[in-house]
């Protein structure tokens, strides 16, 4: 059982990063410095924002308008560092 919880939060780990990596895309993408033309690039701005769009939607629909700021990565960034300390400090130890 330990081991699926260390999974569980290798996991939370790294779709953190993904969000992280996602958000800064979008910045590139926004102010003009990739190419979305580019194969390549369409490919991975596609994969970001089918894996984090899933997760992030239910969260801007419950959110209030905040002109053109997007706060739901940090949001849901927040959500998943609360979940992996309540992993690791009250259900990790009680695990044999």
């Amino acid at each position: 059982m330990r081991a699926i919880l260390e999974v569980v939060l290798l996991a939370l780990n790294l779709y953190v990063w993904i969000l992280i990596v996602s958000a800064v895309f979008s910045w590139l993408v926004a102010f003009n410095v990739v190419n979305m033309r580019n194969q390549f690039v369409a490919t991975i701005g596609e994969f970001l924002y089918r894996i984090t769009e899933p997760v992030l939607a239910p969260i801007r629909n419950m959110m209030p308008n905040l002109g053109g700021i997007d706060l739901s990565p940090v949001v849901l960034i927040l959500l998943i560092y609360l979940i992996q300390r309540i992993i690791e400090l009250y259900i990790l130890p009680n695990v044999f």
